[in-house]
C-alpha cells in the first residue's frame, strides 16, 4: 500500500521531471481540499500528508536501490502543500475569486520547484540525510521557503 502513496498513484512514474509532475498534481488536490474543508482542513491535512508520506517513503525505499528514487513524489506533495498554505489563508480572508489569484498559485509552484531543485542551505542539508526523513524534510523546508515568497507576493499584490 505504500507504493501508490509514495508515487502519488503512479504520477511519479511520469517522465520527464517526475517531481514537477507531482508538484503540478498537488495544485488541484490542494484546491479541492480547500473547497471541501476550508483553511482549517488544509492545516490539519498538512502534517497528515507529511507523516503518511514519511511512512510510505520509508517502506518504498527499503526495496529500492536509491535512498531517494525519482518516482517517489509524495515529498513534493508535502512541500508544495506547505508552499500553498499562505494562499489558503488569503482565500479564507478575502472574497477574491480563486482564478484572480493565479499569480500567487504560480509563485507557489515556481518558488517551490526552484528551492526543491537548487536545494539552498537547509534544503540541501536535509537532502544529504540519505533516509526517508531527509527525503520528506528537504521538500518541506523548500515548501517553507516558497511559502515565505508566496506571502511576500500576497502582501505586495494585496497591499496588506
Amino acid at each position: 500500500m505504500s507504493a501508490p502513496i509514495a508515487t502519488l498513484f503512479g504520477i511519479g512514474h511520469l517522465r520527464p521531471a517526475p517531481g514537477t509532475w507531482g508538484s503540478l498534481a498537488t495544485l488541484p488536490l490542494f484546491w479541492a481540499s480547500y473547497q471541501l474543508t476550508g483553511v482549517g482542513g488544509v492545516i490539519v491535512l498538512t502534517p497528515a500528508i507529511f507523516f503518511v508520506g514519511w511512512w510510505a517513503t520509508a517502506n518504498y525505499i527499503r526495496a529500492a536501490a536509491s535512498h531517494d528514487p525519482s518516482e517517489v513524489v509524495i515529498d513534493e506533495v508535502a512541500g508544495q502543500w506547505i508552499a500553498l498554505l499562505p494562499l489558503a489563508f488569503l482565500m479564507s480572508l478575502s472574497n477574491t475569486q480563486t482564478s484572480a489569484l493565479w499569480p500567487e498559485w504560480a509563485a507557489a509552484f515556481v518558488l517551490f520547484r526552484l528551492f526543491d531543485i537548487t536545494k539552498p542551505g537547509p534544503v540541501g542539508w536535509a537532502d544529504r540525510r540519505d533516509d526517508a526523513l531527509g527525503v520528506m524534510l528537504d521538500d518541506c523546508i523548500a515548501g517553507v521557503l516558497a511559502a515565505v515568497g508566496v506571502a511576500i507576493v500576497i502582501f505586495t499584490r494585496q497591499g496588506l
